[in-house]
């Protein structure tokens, strides 16, 4: 093998991180100078800053005007588990889940709530599950984009139009990124820190009308934590829908989710987060495709993730490690640059194959992206020549 010269150009900034991702281009802590800081969230002035994220987020998402938008606590996991927690039950529920968090998922709906039909449709990292099995008479918990496996949807036609059962969407690694067709999703939740460079702990949960009749027609017959109801004596709490959340957030969050919201608007709104994240996933796609020792973990090409690509080393002297050496091996690569100054947490998850997850969303650099690529070769024939 040729050893290659160490690359002499970095990318400017080398945070490929999964979440909480990279900030929006020009982001400085002087955009917190207008935070609503030793405020309380009920003033008017909170009030204001929560219902304007709120707005926003429906100007650039573009949801539908009879969609209803909250603000919740506990990030895209709260979301999710208020949604299934709220509304399960009356139906068979259908989960799929082909990755770590849509696995979580299955845990809630088997273990945890006392659901009495339930059907698991799972497949292995890199892959989706038969999801024509879903015929529309039961409820459905998915995710839209796998986050740790690198696989998403490619659309939605696996969702009967005259559907039954409401449908529970993990969205978390798609809004912003990925088209959402909204006449088939009924609960759909994300956090401020994928796709838009937030930070933790701050979850949004979109409720389509479906959804707010689910919420008024049926009450769990399990107790529900105080963060978790969304109605008042059967109606749907409309404050909640206005800004007025169950617990305190954080206003310095709210200041640096609205500046997010605004540079997307500025730069002409969601399809440029679309077309972003598409060419930004295009260029790590096509580098994969012209370098004998990786592959994209997902081999079928409209399934694959244009946020979170997730990579798996196939040289075979790589496959001839046990799954320790592997880890190992992948983990000194990501060590490697990271101790470069080059990229910092671009390993793949803990509980996937071994090998690389690189963040491409709207907010990622194509610069930075191609700057990245020779290293990750000088990377691999470094350790290569230090393991073989």
């Amino acid at each position: 093998m040729t050893t290659l010269t160490r690359p002499a150009v970095k990318p400017e900034d080398g945070r490929f991180s999964a979440g909480p991702s990279r900030k929006r281009p020009g982001w400085t802590p002087a955009i917190l100078n207008d935070a609503a800081l030793g405020r309380s969230h009920r003033s008017a002035l909170g009030k204001a800053k929560l219902k304007e994220i709120i707005d926003l987020t429906r100007e650039v998402l573009e949801v539908p005007s009879d969609y209803r938008i909250a603000i919740v606590p506990a990030s895209d996991t709260g979301a999710v588990e208020m949604a299934m927690w709220s509304m399960l039950g009356p139906r068979g529920v259908d989960v799929a889940a082909w990755e770590s968090f849509g696995q979580a998922w299955v845990t809630d709906a088997e273990s945890q709530l006392p659901l009495k039909d339930v059907r698991i449709l799972t497949a292995d990292y890199g892959k989706l599950p038969d999801l024509d099995q879903y015929t529309g008479d039961r409820d459905l918990v998915f995710t839209w984009n796998g986050t740790t496996g690198g696989v998403k949807v490619p659309n939605a036609d696996f969702i009967p139009a005259d559907r039954e059962g409401i449908t529970i969407c993990d969205a978390t690694s798609a809004a912003f990124a990925q088209p959402l067709p909204w006449d088939k999703l009924d609960v759909i939740t994300y956090s401020w820190q994928k796709n838009m460079g937030g930070e933790a702990a701050h979850g949004m949960l979109i409720l389509s009308p479906r959804a707010v009749e689910r919420l008024e027609s049926y009450t769990p017959p399990w107790p529900l934590p105080k963060i978790f109801r969304m109605t008042k004596g059967g109606k749907i709490n409309e404050g909640l829908f206005k800004g007025a959340t169950i617990n305190t957030p954080s206003l310095m969050c709210v200041e640096d989710h609205l500046d997010a919201l605004t540079w997307v608007r500025a730069q002409g709104g969601l399809q440029y987060m679309h077309d972003s994240a598409d060419e930004n996933a295009r260029t790590l796609w096509d580098w994969m495709d012209r370098t004998p020792w990786i592959e994209n973990l997902c081999a079928v090409a409209e399934q694959r993730s244009n946020t979170g690509v997730c990579m798996k080393i196939v040289d075979p002297r790589f496959q001839a490690l046990d799954i320790d050496g592997q880890r190992a091996f992948a983990g000194a690569i990501v060590k490697l640059l990271g101790d470069e100054g080059v990229a910092v947490d671009f390993g793949s998850y803990r509980t996937a194959p071994p090998g690389f997850r690189v963040w491409a969303s709207g907010l990622c650099a194509k610069s930075d992206i191609e700057a990245l690529l020779p290293w990750l070769e000088w990377g691999f024939e470094t350790i290569a020549a230090q393991t073989f």
